[in-house]
C-alpha cells in the first residue's frame, strides 16, 4: 500500500470565488473535530491505498455523521463496492471514532480532489485531500451504477443530461480554448463531450493562468498559456532563451523532470523544447520551466477520445409481465453511457424497476416484469454519439373459463360467487358499480386463475349486480343476487294497546319499523278510508320504515289506525290507537276588583275547556299600559281563582291577564283587563292656623301635605260649621291650590269649626281640624318691628357692595311703614324701598359713602307705634397722611413724623406702613407695618446712602391708594472727615416701552375667572391700557386691571361666550408706545340632566377637555349656564 503524501493545493468548484477565498470562509464556520486528518497521497494503477479519519467523542452524546466526497458533488457512499469499501471502528479506552476508506485495485481515473466532512449536530469540520495515480493502462468511462462494477469514482455520473446526437469526424478541436472564451453555465457540456474527468482541477488552473501575465528577461518567447493533447499522443512544449548560457529546468506539478524515455529534451540555438511521448491522464498537470530566477508556466491537458455506439438498440415488442432487455455496443470497455426514458434520465436505483447491466463493452437496460407503462422511447447516450428505439408492451388476450351466476338467497344464508379466467391476473369486485375491499364480513380470495366473493351470512342490502374486473383488462364478469325475507312489524317502541298520544296542534310523525326483502307494500287505513301520501293526514314509505304523519293534531284525529305490509313472501297489519290532549282555552278576561297603592285585587272565571286534562293552576301577567312588555308575578301555579299583584308604581296604568295550565302546557293568554291605576290619597294638611281675622271673614293658611303621592296634589277644600251643630259648610265650591284662604259672609260674633282636606285623582284626604273654635270679630295686633340681630349694631360695607336689608314686623290691621335719614326723607331715586304686610326691604344697588347714616323705621298701625333705628356706615380705603417730615438723622438712624389722612375713608384709622428708598436706585421697600402712632424712628440704614420715605394710611378696607413722600432725603453721613462726591451728570435711563413676555393665546371656561399675563419695561413708566376687539376697557366690572413690577395681569370675571374675542394691551410712555395681543376662547359646558354627570355641549362650542379647564375642576362639578 502506498504512503499519503502531503496536499499540495486543493480544488474550487464553478461559479465560487478563488481557492484562497472559499478556504477563508470555510474555516470561519468549522471547529475542530478531527484529531487526525486523511493525507493526500499516490498510488500506482491496480494498487490499493487507505485513508484515515480519527474523530474525539470525549464531549459528543452520539456517533458523528461522516462523509466521503470526490470532488465537491459526488458522495461515494453510494458507490460502495469491490473499488471502494468505507469502514468505522470506535476504541472505548481512548474514545476515539476512526474512519476508513479503502480504494482497491485504482484505476488512471480515480484521481482527483477528494474531501471527508465530519458534523455533529451544530459542529462541523472539514478535511481536502488529493489522490495521484501514477502508471500507462488505457483510461475509459466507468458507470458508477452498475451492479458488477460499484465503486468507480469519475464525475460522469453527474454530468447534465444533453441530448448528444452521433459525431461525425471533425477537425481537431482545443477545449483550452472552448472553456477561456464559453459562458460557465456550459462548462459541464463541454466537459462530458470532451471527455474532461477533472473539470475542477481544470478550472482551477484556467483562473490561476488568467493571473498570470508577465513579462520576462531571461525567456525571448515563453510557453504558450495552455497545450492540449489526445490520450497516447505526443506533445512539444518549446521555449526561447535571451541568454542561452542561462541554466534551465523543467518542472511537473513542482517536481523536475528528468530525461526518459518518456521525457525527451533537444537543444536548437537559443531553443529549449521538452516532448512528453504517449500522454496519459497523470500528465494531464501543470509545467513550468526554470532560468536562473525566473519561471514560465502552462496547463497541459490530456483529453480522452470519444466514446462511440458501435451497435445501436433495437425496437422490440413484448407481453406484461415479460423479461425486457434492451442492449447496445460501444467502442471502449466500461466506458460511461446514459440511459433515457422518453428523455428523462434512468439511474441504477435499487429502488427502481430499471437494472442497468455493464459487461465490457456491452451495456443492456433490463426489465423484469414488463407494464403497460413502459410504453416508451428508450436510448442511450455516450460522448460519441447515441441510439434509441422503442418498446411495445400489450396484454395477452384473455378467455372466461367459468362465469359468474345469478343467485337468489333467503336472508341470512351464504353467498358464493366464483369465475375462473385463462390468465393468473389480479382483479377487483364491484357492487353496483362501487369497488368492494376485503373484509371480516367479505372475504375475497384468488388462487391461480380462480377469483371467488364469499358473505357467510346474506344481508338485505346485499342484494345488488356484482362485477368481477380483472387488472388490466377492458372486460367484466357480472351477475345478480337477490336476497328475499318476509314482511315484519316492530312496534316494541310503542305504548300500550299501541296506543300513541299527541299534542293537539303539533305534528305527529310516527315512524314504525318494517323488514322484508323484497321491499314489502304498505298501506294505512282510518276505518274504511284508506290514507294516502298527500293531505293533512298522510302516509310516507321508505325502504326500512313507514311514517304516519299528522302535519296539525286535532282532537277529532283520536281513534284506531291500521297499517298493512304485503310482499311476495308473506303479510303483517296491526291496529295503533292515537290520542289527541290539547292545553286548555284561555280564561275570561280578569276583572280588577280593589286598587290600593301599589296593589290591586284580581279574579277571574276558569276556562270553558280544560284541553282533556285537569286544570292544575293559573299564571298571572302585568304590564304598563304603554309597554308592550309583559312580566310574570307568579313563578308557582296559583290554584285559585284570585290574586293580589303587588309592588306596582303608584300613579302608572296598568294591565293584567291570565294563562290556565294542565299537564300538557299552557293555554293562551286571556284578555287583558281594564287598565287601572294604583294610587293613594294624599295625607291631611299641615299646619292649619289662623292668619287674620275681620267682622265678616276668616282667613286661613296652612301647608301641603306631608305626603302627596304619585297622584299628585289637585286643590283643597276648606270647610266650616257652627259651633254646635254637626253641619259642614264648604266654603269654596272649586278647589283652591293656593295655602291661604278667606271665608266670607260670616255673622259678626259667631264662632266657626274649620277643617281642610287634599284632593287629588285617588280622592279626599284625611281632613285638619282647627283645634279651637273661631270667633268672627276683628281683632287689633300692636305693631311690633323684629329688627334682625346683626342690624342692632353698626351695619358696615365698602363702597361699591350692594346693600338688601330685609326687616320683618307685625301688626293688624293694615300696618303702615315710613323712613327717614337723618330725620329726612329718604330719596327713593338713591335707595329703593319695598314694603308687603309683613316687612319692609331697603335695597342700594351700588353703595356710596353718601349712603352712610341713621335709618328710622316706623310701623303705626292706628294709634299704635313702634320705632327702629338701623345704623349704615359705608366705608372705602382712607386718604395718604398729610406732610411727612425728616425730623432728625443720626448715625444710621432716621426720625419721621406726619400727620393723619384728612380723609379717614368713614373708618378709623387702623395704622400706617412706612417705606424706604434708595436715592440710587429709587426701589421702594416696606420697613415698618400696621405702624399705629404718627411718628417712627427708622433704624439700620446703611451708612454712604440717601434715603427717601413715604407713608401710607391704613383702616379697614386696605391702605391708601397713593403715598406722602418727604420732600428732602436724609443722608447718612460717615463720622469724620466729610467725603465730598464727585458730581456725575446723571445717566440717561429713560427707555420706550418695550414688551418682554407677549400675551398667548388662550382658551377659557365658561363662568371660571380667565387671566391674561404679560410684562412690559420703560421709562419713565409707560401707562397700560387694555383693549377688546380693539376697544379700550374702560369701567367695566367684569374686568380687573393689576400691574406690579413690570408684570400686566387683565382678570376676566366669569367670562361668557361674549367674553371671547382678540385683547390687545398697550403700553405708551413719551417716548412711544407698544402692543401686543392674543385671542381668547370661551367654552360652555351644559350639564346633561337626563345622564348625570355626562356633559352636553351647546351648539357652537366643542368639547372642553382638562386643556381647556385651567383649575382643574371636574366637568361634572360645574355649574350650569344658559348663555
Amino acid at each position: 500500500m502506498s504512503k499519503p503524501a502531503e496536499r499540495k493545493d486543493s480544488v474550487w468548484s464553478i461559479g465560487e470565488g478563488a481557492p484562497e477565498e472559499t478556504e477563508k470562509r470555510d474555516d470561519s464556520q468549522r471547529s475542530t473535530l478531527f484529531v487526525e486528518k486523511p493525507q493526500s497521497g499516490t498510488v500506482s494503477v491496480g494498487g490499493n491505498i487507505t485513508f484515515i479519519a480519527k474523530v474525539e467523542a470525549k464531549d459528543l452524546l452520539r456517533k458523528p455523521n461522516v462523509k466521503w466526497f470526490k470532488g465537491k458533488w459526488m458522495d461515494l457512499a453510494s458507490k460502495a463496492g469491490k473499488h471502494l469499501q468505507l469502514k468505522e471502528s470506535f476504541e472505548r479506552h481512548t474514545k476515539i471514532h476512526t474512519f476508513e476508506m479503502h480504494i482497491i485495485q485504482a484505476k488512471e481515473n480515480y484521481a482527483g480532489n477528494y474531501r471527508c466532512e465530519v458534523s455533529y449536530k451544530d459542529k462541523f469540520d472539514s478535511c481536502s485531500f488529493d489522490l495521484e495515480v501514477t502508471g500507462k493502462i488505457p483510461i475509459v468511462f466507468v458507470n458508477g451504477d452498475g451492479q458488477d462494477d460499484a465503486g468507480e469514482l469519475d464525475f460522469s455520473g453527474l454530468l447534465k443530461r444533453r441530448e448528444v446526437k452521433q459525431q461525425e469526424e471533425e477537425p481537431e478541436v482545443d477545449v483550452w480554448e472552448l472553456l477561456k472564451n464559453a459562458n460557465p453555465s456550459e462548462y459541464e457540456k463541454i466537459a462530458f463531450q470532451y471527455g474532461i474527468t477533472d473539470l475542477r482541477g481544470m478550472l482551477k488552473r484556467l483562473k490561476r493562468m488568467r493571473r498570470e501575465v508577465k513579462k520576462s528577461a531571461a525567456f525571448a518567447k515563453g510557453l504558450d498559456p495552455a497545450y492540449q493533447v489526445d490520450k497516447g499522443g505526443k506533445v512539444r512544449f518549446m521555449v526561447e532563451l535571451a541568454d542561452p548560457t542561462v541554466e534551465l529546468k523543467w518542472y511537473k506539478n513542482g517536481q523536475e523532470i528528468r530525461p526518459s524515455a518518456k521525457y525527451i529534451f533537444e537543444h536548437k540555438g537559443n531553443q529549449r523544447i521538452l516532448f512528453i511521448n504517449n500522454c496519459t491522464m497523470t500528465d494531464d498537470a501543470r509545467y513550468y520551466v526554470t532560468a536562473g530566477d525566473e519561471k514560465c508556466s502552462t496547463e497541459l491537458f490530456v483529453r480522452d477520445p470519444p466514446i462511440l455506439v458501435t451497435k445501436g438498440l433495437e425496437d422490440t415488442s413484448t407481453y406484461v409481465g415479460e423479461r425486457v432487455e434492451l442492449s447496445c455496443e460501444v467502442s471502449e470497455d466500461d466506458a460511461n453511457v446514459k440511459w433515457f426514458k422518453n428523455g428523462v434520465e434512468l439511474t441504477n436505483d435499487p429502488k427502481s424497476r430499471y437494472r442497468i447491466k455493464v459487461e465490457g463493452k456491452k451495456h443492456t437496460l433490463i426489465i423484469e416484469e414488463a407494464a403497460k407503462n413502459d410504453n416508451a422511447t428508450y436510448s442511450v447516450m455516450t460522448t460519441g454519439g447515441q441510439s434509441e428505439a422503442k418498446l411495445s408492451v400489450d396484454l395477452r388476450p384473455l378467455k372466461i373459463s367459468l362465469a359468474l351466476e345469478d343467485q337468489t338467497v333467503r336472508l341470512g344464508q351464504e353467498i358464493h360467487l366464483k369465475c375462473e379466467i385463462s390468465e393468473n391476473v389480479e382483479g377487483k369486485w364491484y357492487k353496483n358499480g362501487q369497488l368492494i375491499e376485503a373484509s371480516d364480513r367479505v372475504k375475497l380470495y384468488h388462487k391461480g386463475r380462480i377469483h371467488r366473493f364469499i358473505i357467510a351470512s346474506a344481508a338485505v342490502d346485499d342484494e345488488a349486480e356484482y362485477m368481477f374486473v380483472p387488472d388490466a383488462y377492458n372486460i367484466n364478469i357480472p351477475c345478480k343476487v337477490h336476497v328475499v325475507d318476509p314482511p315484519k312489524l316492530h312496534l316494541d317502541g310503542l305504548g300500550e294497546n299501541n296506543t300513541v298520544t299527541v299534542v293537539a296542534g303539533t305534528k305527529l310523525r310516527l315512524e314504525i319499523p318494517i323488514t322484508g326483502e323484497p321491499t314489502p307494500k304498505v298501506m294505512w287505513s282510518r276505518g274504511d278510508k284508506m290514507i294516502t301520501d298527500s293531505g293533512r293526514i298522510r302516509a310516507e314509505t321508505y325502504s326500512d320504515s313507514s311514517c304516519l304523519v299528522i302535519d296539525t293534531a286535532e282532537r277529532e284525529d283520536s281513534g284506531p289506525f291500521r297499517i298493512t305490509l304485503k310482499n311476495e313472501a308473506g303479510e303483517d297489519t296491526a291496529l295503533i290507537n292515537i290520542k289527541v290532549v290539547d292545553v286548555p282555552d284561555p280564561p275570561q278576561a280578569p276583572n280588577v276588583t280593589e286598587v290600593g297603592e301599589d296593589w290591586c285585587v284580581m279574579t277571574w272565571e276558569p276556562p270553558a275547556n280544560d284541553g282533556g286534562s285537569p286544570i292544575l293552576g293559573y299564571f298571572i301577567e302585568r304590564k304598563k299600559k304603554q309597554s308592550s312588555r309583559w312580566m310574570r308575578l307568579n313563578f308557582e301555579l296559583c290554584k285559585e281563582t284570585t290574586f293580589e299583584p303587588k309592588k306596582m308604581i303608584e300613579g302608572v296604568a296598568y294591565e293584567v291577564r291570565v294563562f290556565a295550565v294542565n299537564a300538557i302546557g299552557t293555554s293562551k293568554p286571556s284578555m287583558p283587563s281594564k287598565s287601572f291605576v294604583p294610587l293613594a290619597v294624599t295625607s291631611p294638611p299641615t299646619l292649619l292656623a289662623v292668619d287674620s281675622v275681620t267682622d265678616t271673614s276668616v282667613t286661613m293658611k296652612r301647608r301641603p301635605p306631608e305626603h302627596i303621592g304619585a297622584a299628585g296634589l289637585d286643590g283643597y277644600v276648606v270647610e266650616y260649621c257652627f259651633e254646635g251643630t254637626d253641619e259642614w259648610i264648604v266654603a269654596n265650591p272649586e278647589l283652591t291650590d293656593k295655602t291661604k284662604f278667606t271665608i266670607n259672609g260670616l255673622p259678626t260674633g259667631s264662632k266657626i269649626l274649620v277643617r281642610v282636606k287634599a284632593v287629588n285623582a285617588a280622592g279626599e284626604s284625611e281632613p285638619r281640624y282647627h283645634p279651637q273654635p273661631i270667633l268672627v270679630k276683628e281683632v287689633i295686633e300692636p305693631p311690633k318691628i323684629r329688627l334682625p340681630r346683626h342690624l342692632k349694631q353698626t351695619y358696615t360695607r365698602r363702597v361699591g357692595e350692594t346693600v338688601n336689608l330685609v326687616i320683618p314686623f307685625q301688626g293688624r290691621p293694615r300696618a303702615k311703614v315710613s323712613w327717614q335719614k337723618n330725620g329726612s326723607p329718604i330719596d327713593k331715586n338713591q335707595i329703593n324701598i319695598r314694603n308687603t304686610e309683613n316687612d319692609t326691604i331697603i335695597f342700594i344697588r351700588k353703595a356710596e359713602r353718601s349712603h352712610s347714616g341713621e335709618y328710622d323705621m316706623k310701623v303705626e298701625v292706628e294709634n299704635l307705634v313702634d320705632k327702629a333705628t338701623i345704623d349704615i356706615q359705608i366705608v372705602d380705603r382712607p386718604g395718604p397722611p398729610e406732610v411727612v417730615t425728616i425730623e432728625d438723622v443720626w448715625g444710621e438712624n432716621v426720625n419721621l413724623s406726619w400727620k393723619p389722612p384728612k380723609d379717614d375713608g368713614n373708618a378709623a384709622i387702623t395704622g400706617y406702613t412706612i417705606q424706604k428708598a434708595d436715592k440710587k436706585s429709587m426701589e421702594w421697600f416696606t420697613v415698618i407695618e400696621h405702624y399705629h402712632r404718627t411718628s417712627a424712628t427708622i433704624n439700620e440704614l446703611v451708612i454712604g446712602n440717601e434715603y427717601y420715605f413715604r407713608v401710607f394710611a391704613e383702616n379697614m378696607c386696605g391702605l391708601s391708594e397713593d403715598a406722602t413722600m418727604t420732600k428732602e432725603s436724609a443722608l447718612i453721613a460717615k463720622d469724620g472727615k466729610v467725603y465730598k462726591y464727585p458730581i456725575y451728570d446723571d445717566f440717561d435711563f429713560t427707555e420706550r416701552p418695550l414688551f418682554t413676555q407677549p400675551l398667548v393665546n388662550t382658551f377659557a371656561v365658561a363662568g371660571y375667572n380667565a387671566t391674561l399675563n404679560c410684562s412690559v419695561r420703560g421709562n419713565p413708566k409707560p401707562k397700560i391700557t387694555w383693549l377688546k376687539n380693539k376697544v379700550a376697557i374702560m369701567n367695566d366690572p367684569r374686568y380687573r386691571m393689576f400691574g406690579n413690577q413690570g408684570v400686566c395681569t387683565l382678570e376676566i370675571r366669569k367670562p361668557s361666550p361674549f367674553d371671547g374675542g382678540t385683547y390687545t394691551c398697550r403700553a405708551v410712555n413719551e417716548l412711544g408706545e407698544a402692543e401686543v395681543d392674543c385671542k381668547l376662547e370661551v367654552k360652555v359646558i351644559y350639564q346633561g340632566v337626563i345622564n348625570p354627570g355626562e356633559p352636553i355641549f351647546m351648539a357652537g362650542n366643542k368639547q372642553v377637555s382638562n386643556e381647556y379647564n385651567p383649575l382643574a375642576i371636574p366637568f361634572h362639578s360645574l355649574p350650569l349656564f344658559s348663555h
